[in-house]
């Protein structure tokens, strides 16, 4: 079929440039890097009950009876960073009970994830706390000149 007018497609640095501000703006309105940090910390927790490495023919686990412990820290971290992203006003619940659970994957958890959970845990948390969305009307500050005493 041919048409009158040629169909133009977006050009890809176009289209690359308002994802990439659609993404900043959504980045923006949520506390991005604390579920990060938080996802990021159920990852190794997840991980080293379950790995089974081979070093030199020398078979190491790190299985311990603490598996199914490290599983629901481990999924809960997960979920919870999840949350910081989609449902941001529960920002001090999500933020308080990743502290709650990273501690608590210290003695559970092999170590908190050999540490790498733990201090990824702390950070996330302790963002989520302390995060505060960004209010578009913010007052005006009216500062009044000093009389010379």
């Amino acid at each position: 079929m041919i048409t009158k007018f040629p169909v133009r497609c977006p050009r890809p640095r176009v289209t690359a440039a308002r994802a990439r501000h659609e993404f900043r703006t959504w980045r923006r309105e949520r506390p991005f890097w604390a579920g990060l940090f938080t996802m990021t910390a159920g990852v190794p927790i997840l991980y080293w009950p379950y790995a089974k490495l081979d070093l030199g023919g020398i078979p190491l686990a790190l299985s311990t009876t603490s598996g199914a412990g490290a599983l629901i820290i481990g999924v809960l971290l997960v979920t919870l960073g999840l949350s910081l992203w989609y449902q941001p006003h529960l920002r001090m619940f999500s933020g308080i009970a990743t502290l709650v659970l990273t501690l608590v994957s210290f003695p559970v958890a092999n170590f908190g994830g050999l540490f790498l959970g733990l201090i990824s845990g702390l950070i996330g948390g302790s963002l989520a706390c302390s995060w505060m969305p960004h209010d578009a009307e913010a007052p005006e500050v009216r500062t009044t000149p000093r009389s010379p005493i």
